[in-house]
């Protein structure tokens, strides 16, 4: 069985584990699933790169207090220059849904095969690439600020035109069926920074505002892309204790917390625990139980291949003070 990285950004109980990025090999696994598949992505447009080196962060479907509920795409400041999003998926597994974390590395990795849209079409990233002046856009899939931003290019080869897949989940009945590549295997196991401190906090915000629950949209949310990450919730409407009580039924298992030693971290891969109930705490991600070979449509990936990033302690991403990040080239 393949390897997949475990984490759990989008579930709420477990921003108490987390602190600013840092580079990172270890896992951590929460011990229970959800029941329930999350909703199909819903589609939307992209508003305009607000700063030089901003990237898209596609919105999801994450797991709160009340459900499955919707964190809306955003831009956002890398935790340094020569790093690239690659978005976490929900992975189908023994009767239950699991959460794989998404992280920054040198090179976009394996999200799942979903569709999220602008430039994540389910296998490689189309949105840009770096170059030693900074993040070069495609304005075929991002557009950008051009008052302020001029690095930009166009290709509109890598935009898919025919059937949108908009699956929210890997594997199971219904589910995309892919399985990382052996490059994407290696970026699986490449140094990571977990998702940003403003990242988490626009996942915390969001899951205040009962609006963007499915429970409560059925799907399809009024917000689906914020300019800008949220520092509050946007709006003053929290969820409530029935909205809690019926998501108390889709979950699985325990919110036993393991984090495993860092020694060998990456080349054992971890085994997701079972246990009891708890409506609290995060998911584990799984990944899928059958081998079959995704029917996907091919995209064709961008020529220029990625810098790394440099090895210097990435910076705390402070909130943004209406100011562009600085332009540091990545170190080849």
């Amino acid at each position: 069985m393949r390897a997949f990285r475990l984490f759990a950004v989008p579930i709420i109980a477990l921003f108490v584990f987390m602190a600013y990025p840092a580079p990172s090999s270890a896992q951590i696994t929460i011990g229970f699933t959800i029941g329930a598949a999350p909703p199909p992505m819903p589609t939307y447009d992209v508003p305009p790169a607000p700063y030089q080196n901003y990237m898209w962060q596609p919105g999801y479907w994450a797991w709160g207090p009340a459900g499955y509920y919707w964190v809306p795409g955003t831009w956002v400041q890398p935790p340094q220059t020569g790093l690239y999003w690659t978005p976490g998926y929900w992975g189908y597994n023994n009767g239950g849904y699991g959460w794989n974390n998404g992280y920054w590395a040198p090179q976009v990795g394996f999200y799942g095969g979903i569709n999220y849209g602008a430039g994540y079409y389910g296998n490689g990233f189309y949105g840009g690439q770096w170059t030693p002046s900074g993040f070069s856009y495609n304005t075929a899939v991002w557009p950008v600020n051009t008052t302020v931003i001029h690095n930009t290019y166009i290709n509109r080869t890598v935009i898919n035109r025919t059937v949108i897949n908009r699956t929210s989940y890997n594997g199971g009945s219904g589910g995309i069926q892919m399985h990382p590549d052996a490059a994407q295997e290696r970026v699986l196991h490449m140094q990571h920074v977990q998702a940003t401190e403003l990242q988490q906090q626009h996942a915390r915000e969001a899951a205040q505002d009962r609006n963007l629950y499915a429970s409560v949209n059925h799907g399809k949310p009024a917000m689906l892309t914020s300019a800008k990450p949220f520092t509050a919730p946007p709006h003053n409407d929290p969820p409530t204790d029935a909205d809690k009580a019926a998501a108390h039924a889709q979950m699985k298992g325990s919110p036993e917390v393991t984090a495993p030693k860092h020694e060998n971290a990456q080349a054992k891969p971890m085994t997701p625990q079972h246990h009891a109930t708890t409506p609290e705490h995060n998911t584990t991600a799984k990944p899928p139980s059958t081998e079959h070979k995704p029917a996907t449509t091919e995209h064709k990936p961008a020529t220029t291949e990625h810098k790394p990033a440099t090895t210097e302690k990435p910076p705390a991403n402070k909130p943004d003070n209406g100011k562009p990040p600085d332009n540091k080239p990545p170190v080849n």
